[in-house]
């Protein structure tokens, strides 16, 4: 899974020709780190049809504030350089992420 930062998100996210899922993790998220692998096998699963990159909250706090990003983890939907999607919460299950990804297809 790409790491993207404030400098590249345009280019990988916005202007991607694919849709592309965002993973906001943080080092510290125990419900973050507990998804993320499941969250990389979806780019194995659905790499033909969508790009999934991840984005170190802790790292990219101004990022994550434009982005109304205020709680971990989250997941963001993009299709065509617009927001599609949004789910926030510690209790997210992967089934709920593959549901946000089905509005990509």
């Amino acid at each position: 899974m790409q790491e993207v930062n404030s400098d590249n998100f345009t280019q990988e996210v916005i202007n991607s020709d694919k849709p592309v899922l965002v993973d906001f993790w943080g080092p510290q998220c125990a419900p973050c780190l507990a998804l993320m692998p499941q969250v990389e096998s979806l780019e194995l699963t659905h790499g033909e049809k969508v790009k999934v990159v991840k984005v170190d909250a802790s790292k990219n706090r101004r990022l994550c504030l434009e982005l109304r990003v205020l709680g971990l983890p989250t997941y963001l939907l993009y299709k065509n350089g617009e927001s599609v999607g949004r789910l926030t919460g510690g209790n997210l299950k992967i089934q709920e992420i593959e549901e946000l990804l089905k509005k990509a297809f």
